[in-house]
């Protein structure tokens, strides 16, 4: 091999390379991290029987923490990491809507405080959100929406020093919506928030992320409110 083939393919794979994280880049709100498992699931007997939860690393974490918790109630997991709530509303029809379930649990927001795709109001964050629910609604399937946990402060921006206030904003504006339009209100919020307007120490070691405690109280809350359904 001469040194001008060597150069090629040198140069070759580099562009191989730049196109693999070009495309990367290009899919914004990943929507093929689930694309296979859910073409799997369209190839089963759903029988109207499964539960999406869709969200970011609270909601991807928690089967991790309790695996169990999901077999058991037919739960469905379509967290993403890092995401924010015009991420989830991309992907939502793909992740959730086309799986045909008896329920969607939304759970967004925190990740759009924390500015991790650009500066967000509470006002951009419960547009994502209650088009989520009105697309569901759309397609008659049962939605819920779910508060955004607890955070007294972002580690990874500490720009942010108005977390609590925007968080109790869009809280409010959802248990709003929710009433006026018959829907579902998951309130993890109340039952993990600390004297600070934080998560409780015991609830999560990072200030934003829970612990198995933390999810504990979370499948308590949820089964409680989704009582008939799970």
């Amino acid at each position: 091999m001469t040194i001008e083939n060597d150069i090629r393919l040198s140069r070759l794979d580099k562009t191989k390379e730049a196109a693999t994280h070009a495309n990367e880049e290009l899919d914004w709100p990943n929507l093929n991290k689930y694309r296979k498992e859910n073409e799997k699931l369209a190839n089963t007997e759903n029988n109207g029987d499964r539960i999406v939860l869709i969200g970011d690393s609270i909601t991807e974490g928690w089967s991790n923490f309790d695996p169990d918790f999901f077999t058991r109630n037919n739960l469905i997991n379509r967290g993403i990491s890092g995401q924010t709530s015009p991420q989830m509303l991309i992907r939502f029809k793909q992740d959730a809507i086309h799986l045909e379930p008896k329920l969607i649990v939304v759970n967004a927001g925190t990740n759009d405080i924390a500015a991790n795709t650009g500066p967000s109001s509470p006002e951009m964050i419960i547009d994502n959100i209650t088009s989520m629910a009105e697309i569901a609604m759309k397609n008659s399937i049962n939605v819920a929406l779910s508060t955004i946990l607890p955070v007294e402060k972002y580690e990874w921006n500490k720009n942010v020093d108005d977390a609590p206030e925007r968080i109790s904003k869009v809280n409010s504006a959802l248990k709003d919506y929710c009433e006026s339009n018959n829907l579902i209100f998951i309130n993890y919020y109340s039952a993990m928030v600390n004297d600070r307007k934080g998560l409780r120490s015991a609830y999560g070691n990072d200030g934003v992320h829970p612990t198995k405690e933390g999810y504990d109280v979370m499948a308590f809350v949820l089964k409680n409110t989704i009582s008939g359904l799970i």
